[in-house]
């Protein structure tokens, strides 16, 4: 006795063969257009190559880049706030204050280590490690602040615009692929 899902592949694999013998398959592209799998290969290809290379990359060269793209990323807001001389130091604070720590990243305890401690210890060295961050986001924060009080209200709003996900530090992924929230209200059911 078959089973209904062996009918089911039977019958696809039937209609697919009898799709292929008559003739409805277009004729080959164009040399300079793929078939529609290689060209979703090809764009997979792109898309994963810049991952793939993120991981490979040493992290010293890593944060070498991620230092000029931080750059570029000032120098573009500064162009665009159009800064008058009044505001160069503002800026300068702002800036100077939105610097990673000197040594990047500080160092994560190493697991084995993290183990041997008590589940006390480990709360204490994670409320330590959360009371660092919150007071270098307090010095960001006040100097944001600071600088755009200084800005005029046309700048304000450009650098409003500019700076809307600055927040996200590259985890736009975590919300879908696009990265963006949607507007539209969930569709209920």
């Amino acid at each position: 006795m078959i089973s209904l899902r062996q009918r089911i592949v039977w019958a696809s694999l039937l209609g697919s063969a009898a799709f292929a013998s008559s003739g409805a398959f277009a004729q080959a592209p164009a040399a300079t257009t793929l078939p529609a799998p290689a060209a979703a290969v090809a764009q997979a290809d792109t898309t994963a190559a810049p991952k793939a290379q993120h991981k490979r990359m040493d992290p010293a060269q890593r944060m070498e880049r991620m230092k000029e793209h931080r750059a570029k990323r000032l120098a573009a807001l500064k162009e665009k706030l159009k800064l008058t001389g009044a505001q160069e130091s503002a800026w300068a604070t702002y800036t100077t204050a939105n610097q990673p720590p000197a040594g990047a990243r500080p160092q994560r305890m190493d697991r084995a280590e993290f183990a041997k401690l008590t589940t006390p210890q480990r709360l204490e060295r994670m409320q330590a490690r959360q009371a660092e961050r919150s007071a270098m986001f307090a010095k960001r924060a006040d100097a944001t602040k600071t600088f755009y009080a200084a800005l005029t209200p046309e700048q304000q709003k450009t650098f409003d615009a500019e700076t809307v996900h600055a927040g996200d530090h590259g985890h736009r992924g975590h919300r879908g692929h696009g990265g963006h929230k949607s507007d539209a209200a969930p569709v209920k059911s």
